[in-house]
């Protein structure tokens, strides 16, 4: 490590100052304009008429979301070792039945796993003609997911030439996209939400440790338990800015009664966008509803979900003078796993340094 420079004692020149409160305005006006255009291409994107820039709203929703709420006890050398303490017996009793199905009695530090992706736009009940095939743009990729505890992950996704590389260094969460670049995410770090659908059952208990036993309910044929988790005030309130304002982020996990795995999970996010006091908001209401299948054992015994699939509808809800009006989008993913791993040897903190432009 080099020799600190020294402090310097004179007075700061009054132009120097000038010029680095300039800097630090122009880096926050800059911050500010990607978050907008981020904005900006979600709207333009859902009202286009072309077909081929809707790959960019697709990539861009069923990406790499994340989960509403953080790991609790993200510091801790192992999210398995998280107490149940605080939460009813109830949805104890299910978190800690899915852990022992899944076979999740080791301290497993770090996860990779690679797999195929299939995202298409769905037609309208208007579009759709008779028995026509809903689907349309339909599009194929690959990814690939590093996680190490505690709180680091990155995500490489490739679908029809577009890459998305989303990460964590457990500090900061980040994006890149080619049509807005490098972002950090706010209000702090969360898990992938990919990894929430049965592919690290780790995470999927740490998360669902905070969660509300709701009842039970019939999801996808099998009898389920359902768990609540809903992001609280502070934690949307640090997640906005101006101009959005996060108003509810909610998920709902399914645990299957018979074999007490997670078999579904939902999410709904709804979003107030509001540029100008002059102009009418707009609510952005995105729900994810991901079926959670074929369980295999892996390293371990571990067992995995290998496949699943998410619906996606994302709903622009503007509040007309007469009457209100609603257009809905809604997309589609298949996924499956084809490589999977835990423990990797050599996996470091420094895989998961984010860009420089997160770092400044």
């Amino acid at each position: 490590m080099g020799q600190l420079a020294p402090i310097k004692e004179e007075p700061v020149d009054e132009e120097d100052g000038a010029k680095k409160m300039k800097r630090l305005s122009t880096i926050k006006k800059k911050m500010a304009w990607t978050k907008w255009q981020w904005i900006k291409t979600r709207l333009s994107l859902i009202s286009s008429p072309k077909k081929p820039n809707n790959i960019k709203i697709l990539l861009s929703v069923l990406g790499c979301p994340l989960s509403p709420i953080s790991t609790p006890h993200p510091s801790s050398s192992s999210s398995l070792l998280v107490p149940l303490k605080g939460i009813s017996s109830k949805a104890q009793y299910i978190i800690q039945q899915f852990r022992g199905v899944t076979q999740m009695g080791k301290s497993l530090k770090s996860l990779y796993a690679s797999g195929n992706v299939e995202v298409s736009m769905v037609k309208t009940a208007e579009e759709t003609e008779e028995e026509e095939d809903q689907r349309w743009m339909s599009e194929r990729g690959r990814f690939v997911v590093w996680e190490m505890d505690p709180g680091m992950w990155l995500i490489e996704l490739v679908v029809s030439g577009w890459k998305i590389v989303a990460g964590s260094d457990g500090n900061t969460a980040w994006r890149n996209t080619p049509w807005i670049g490098t972002h950090a995410a706010p209000g702090g770090v969360r898990p992938l939400r990919r990894a929430l659908q049965g592919l690290n059952p780790s995470t999927i208990t740490s998360v669902f440790s905070t969660s509300q036993y709701m009842g039970e309910k019939e999801m996808d044929g099998q009898d389920c338990f359902v768990l609540l988790l809903e992001a609280d005030q502070p934690t949307l309130l640090a997640r906005s800015d101006h101009a959005a304002k996060i108003i509810k982020h909610i998920m709902i996990g399914y645990f299957s009664q018979t074999t007490g795995l997670l078999v579904h999970l939902d999410d709904l996010q709804l979003t107030r966008i509001q540029v100008s006091a002059s102009v009418q908001p707009i609510f952005w209401e995105t729900t994810i509803n991901s079926q959670i299948r074929d369980y295999k054992p892996v390293e371990h015994g571990i067992l995995v979900a290998h496949s699943g699939r998410s619906i996606v509808r994302l709903a622009k809800i503007q509040q007309g003078i007469e009457k209100q009006h609603q257009e809905t989008t809604t997309m589609e993913e298949e996924w499956t796993i084809h490589d999977i791993a835990f423990d990797i040897p050599g996996l470091s903190s420094d895989y998961f340094i984010p860009p420089e432009e997160v770092a400044k």
